[in-house]
């Protein structure tokens, strides 16, 4: 039997809890499946597996099995990366969980990079979602605001903003604030995050302001919150990232130019592990990379024109 190959499907199973999930996978029979995970526990003389009717559970032996399972294909994938037909090139797919506005905003540069590293290829998964690394099969993730996983690795990569934007539609009809209180007597439009996804803060000549905003319209999803604004619905507090087309083309524009809104921290996550794969560093760097630089590019002004962006009052 192949040994890796069995090791790789024996893993997927105890991942997915389904041998039928990942015959879908891998677009092969269920029986193809369990025969490979049956050929492993005939290789090794253990059970690995307890199979009910409803569910899978590990035995103690296809417990250790695992454990070291995952180490030893880490450092096959390490061999593969260093010594593989490409000369030290990287190469295979890299799985990204992204949310929404960061996703919109990688796309922009994914051209760049797979130019860059030919053998490469790229899986955007896209969520609002916090991603389960393991359970979603990636590489790495991209997170914001968040306190990191601690049986993660993480690394601060950038600190993104964020501005009170609305449409020419919306200001015609109602004005703009003049100050973060005022707020509270607009029609805004909740991006929804969680707890504190109403508080909206904002750092400006008189310090520190909280305002809660109120709205009939919510969305988890940041360009659901995007299209709304678009559709002069209400003020959304939208990322940097997402609205600089929007500042420039005057369809958006940026409101309370006096105060800051919170930033919030980027982190790329990974799964710790002693052995990374070439192309999964050489795809955190470029990100490292290009969020710095928009982050510069955001603090520096560069990138929307402020006789264009913004509402005067």
């Amino acid at each position: 039997m192949d040994l890796i190959s069995g090791l790789q499907t024996f893993i997927r199973v105890v991942e997915t809890g389904s041998f039928s999930a990942v015959a879908r996978e891998t677009n092969t029979s269920q029986s193809a499946v369990t025969r490979q995970v049956a050929q492993l526990e005939e290789h090794f003389g253990v059970r690995l597996l307890h199979r009910t009717t409803r569910k899978l559970s590990l035995t103690d032996d296809g417990q250790a099995l695992v454990d070291r399972a995952r180490h030893l294909l880490e450092e096959a994938e390490d061999l593969e990366d260093t010594f593989g037909r490409n000369g030290g090139e990287p190469t295979g797919l890299v799985r990204i969980g992204v949310p929404v506005g960061a996703a919109i905003l990688l796309v922009k540069d994914v051209t760049t990079l797979l130019h860059r590293y030919p053998g490469l290829s790229l899986e955007l998964v896209v969520s609002e979602e916090l991603s389960d690394l393991v359970e979603d099969r990636l590489d790495l993730a991209l997170r914001f605001g968040q306190s990191p996983d601690t049986s993660l690795v993480s690394r601060a990569i950038a600190m993104i903003g964020s501005a009170p934007a609305a449409a020419p539609a919306y200001l015609e009809k109602h004005g703009a604030p003049s100050h973060p209180s005022e707020l509270a007597d607009h029609t805004c439009i909740i991006h929804d995050i969680g707890p504190g996804s109403t508080r909206w803060s904002f750092t400006g000549p008189d310090g520190a302001v909280e305002v809660e905003v109120g709205s009939a319209f919510r969305s988890n999803n940041s360009l659901v919150v995007r299209q709304a604004a678009l559709a002069g619905y209400g003020i959304a507090l939208l990322g940097d990232a997402l609205t600089t087309d929007d500042f420039r083309g005057s369809r958006l524009y940026r409101l309370l130019p006096d105060y800051v809104a919170r930033r919030r921290p980027a982190f790329v996550v990974y799964p710790s592990r002693r052995h990374m794969p070439l192309r999964t560093r050489v795809v955190i760097d470029f990100m490292i990379e290009r969020f710095k630089q928009l982050e510069t590019r955001l603090r520096d002004g560069r990138e929307w024109g402020e006789n264009e962006a913004t509402w005067l009052v």
